[in-house]
């Protein structure tokens, strides 16, 4: 494709295939906000539990797009009843008519509310939006941040004090600090500093930056480790393909909002480095696998992996101007296109088995499916596709 038709693919997906979608099937009309649940089935769930993850990306997503009503939808609802007044942060899980159910503290998903809040302020100019979002910043800042060991704690009780399972989900490792919540603080902080320029902001994001490169980063693989304990001692066993990916844009997204030509350059070679990394996981057919685990691939192709592929590798193209990068982001778009897009019912599969059969034992829109990697994903190809070959490592 060229770029225009890519433009063109990209915002019909968007538009008619995910935000439809959500805008259709997921508004709970009954008890407000969205639904919990649609299952790989496609059958709707009506008294599954919300999740803050779930309502904090929907919320980002609609700003992002520019669907103002779905996107206050979002954070009515959020600042309604994810929001702990008393102790402050958010709620993990609320039960479906809104009240607590799961009431922890975990830095990832109030990271998430940032990340959304500070976007519908972007869009919006919502002045109560980017308050909330400094707010949570401060509890993140107050309680989660470990000035000693310079990182964020994973998760803590509703109070804010030690909990035992610090664990996003049963598939994850049980530790203190973790890639992935840090990971996504530095994207909630890089979009809140876009917001608000605040100082103690940009000193955070800047502590964030040093704490891939330092500790984070590999740089005898290029991968980016994922689980470690308080003093960031860690097996570094996993690659995470998709992980490695997202960061290495994440990473210059960062910069450029600092602002930083100096700290851009000195991050490039590092960039290139955990992209190539991620390399290892792509197949023939040009599609990335999920992650190698003590030497063992796990050959599912999940529709977020897909989706940074394609971003990240169309940055490494803007960032060093490898035709071979662009190839790589439109092979893994088209493997999107052929296999993971529910052209009947809307939507994304979570995955394709390693066997090529479609994973519907997951869900279709859930807790962790969301209508944010991959409308980020066409966003960004409408975005980056519109720069030329003359701005590439400007």
């Amino acid at each position: 494709m060229d770029n225009k038709e890519w433009q063109a693919s990209a915002q019909q997906v968007l538009e008619d295939n995910i935000l439809r979608f959500w805008q259709e099937r997921m508004v709970d009309n009954e008890r407000g906000g969205f639904y919990g649940r649609i299952d790989g089935h496609n059958l709707l769930h009506r008294y599954a539990e919300k999740g803050a993850v779930l309502n904090a990306r929907i919320l980002w997503s609609f700003s992002t797009a520019r669907h103002l009503d779905f996107a206050s939808r979002a954070k009515d609802y959020l600042l309604e009843y994810f929001l702990d007044r008393v102790y402050g942060g958010v709620y993990w899980s609320l039960n479906a008519d809104g009240t607590p159910s799961d009431t922890k503290k975990q830095t990832y998903a109030i990271a998430f509310a940032i990340y959304g809040l500070s976007e519908y302020y972007l869009a919006t100019g919502d002045k109560e939006a980017l308050q909330t979002a400094l707010h949570l910043f401060e509890d993140i800042e107050r309680h989660a941040y470990d000035a000693v060991n310079k990182g964020y704690i994973e998760a803590l009780t509703r109070d804010w004090q030690p909990i035992a399972d610090m664990r996003l989900s049963d598939k994850d490792e049980n530790g203190a600090l973790t890639m992935n919540t840090h990971l996504h603080v530095l994207e909630a902080y890089t979009t809140l500093y876009k917001a608000c320029h605040m100082s103690a902001v940009e000193k955070q994001l800047r502590g964030l930056i040093d704490i891939f490169v330092e500790r984070l980063y590999n740089p005898l693989t290029g991968h980016i480790d994922l689980f470690f304990d308080e003093h960031w001692h860690g097996k570094r066993n996993i690659a995470s393909y998709g992980h490695d990916i997202e960061a290495s844009w994440l990473l210059t997204e960062a910069a450029d909002v600092l602002g930083d030509g100096e700290l851009k350059e000195r991050l490039l070679p590092i960039i290139r480095h955990i992209a190539q990394a991620s390399i290892e996981g792509i197949q023939t057919d040009g599609s990335m696998i999920h992650e190698r685990k003590d030497g063992r691939d796990d050959k599912e192709r999940q529709w977020w992996v897909m989706c940074e592929q394609v971003i990240g590798f169309l940055n490494q193209w803007q960032l060093f101007g490898d035709e071979t990068d662009r190839q790589r982001a439109e092979a893994a778009y088209q493997y999107i296109l052929t296999n993971l897009i529910d052209t009947a019912d809307g939507e994304w599969y979570w995955a394709i088995h390693a066997d090529g059969t479609i994973d519907r034992d997951n869900d279709k829109a859930g807790f962790w499916k969301c209508p944010y990697h991959n409308s980020r994903m066409c966003l960004n190809i409408m975005d980056r596709t519109l720069r030329t070959d003359s701005q590439c490592r400007s």
